[in-house]
């Protein structure tokens, strides 16, 4: 599994219509399409529900994806942040020693 079909799977579930989402995502209909087929076929369960050619619905399973999708993107955001900060030395320890005399 790939982030990009993370982020397809995303704009389907928040647009519940392919073309619309294709649209959002600056891709074609037809590979967007057979993207979250693939997923789902990785996954082992339909993630939407078909109500017409392009227009769907989550199904249960979906709708949990969705959740841990948007957890998953937010923990990316904070590992790329952390570790940007981290390189800009803005994170981390600073130990300072001292004796009295």
């Amino acid at each position: 599994m790939e982030l990009r079909h993370l982020r397809y799977f995303i704009a389907v579930a928040e647009e519940l219509h392919f073309s619309r989402a294709a649209e959002r995502l600056h891709i074609a209909q037809p590979p967007l399409s057979q993207q979250i087929q693939q997923l789902e076929a990785e996954l082992g369960v339909e993630l939407f529900q078909r109500k017409t050619k392009r227009q769907v619905q989550l199904t249960e399973a979906g709708q949990v994806f969705l959740q841990e999708a948007y957890q998953l993107f937010v923990q990316l955001s904070k590992a790329i942040d952390l570790t940007q900060r981290t390189g800009r030395g803005e994170k981390g320890q600073l130990r300072v020693e001292f004796i009295v005399l």
